[in-house]
């Protein structure tokens, strides 16, 4: 019978808030894992002649905050791989 170790897998948490006032929509997305935190912020402007659902707009603002973040983990993974490789590396 073969034992394999277990290895510890770090929790990632993302935390989504979503602020909405008469102008404009702002969503701020933050990752937490394995003792680092990123931030990343997404904003819609809202235009009274728009005849879309106010969630819409939310929508909009959270995917841009979440772009962000998946910008800003791209570039901590490829310090962490440039780290360990001592090569530059360009992650997608």
């Amino acid at each position: 019978m073969s034992h394999k170790k277990s290895r510890h897998k770090p929790d990632w948490k993302v935390d989504i808030a979503v602020d909405e006032n008469d102008e404009r929509t702002r969503a701020v997305a933050e990752l937490r894992y394995k003792g680092n935190v990123l931030t990343g912020v997404g904003q819609t402007r809202l235009d009274p002649d728009d005849h879309f659902p106010d969630a819409v707009a939310g929508e909009l603002a959270v995917a841009r905050a979440l772009s962000d973040l998946t910008r800003q983990l791209f570039a901590a993974t490829a310090s962490d791989i440039e780290a360990v490789t001592g090569e530059a590396v360009s992650v997608r």
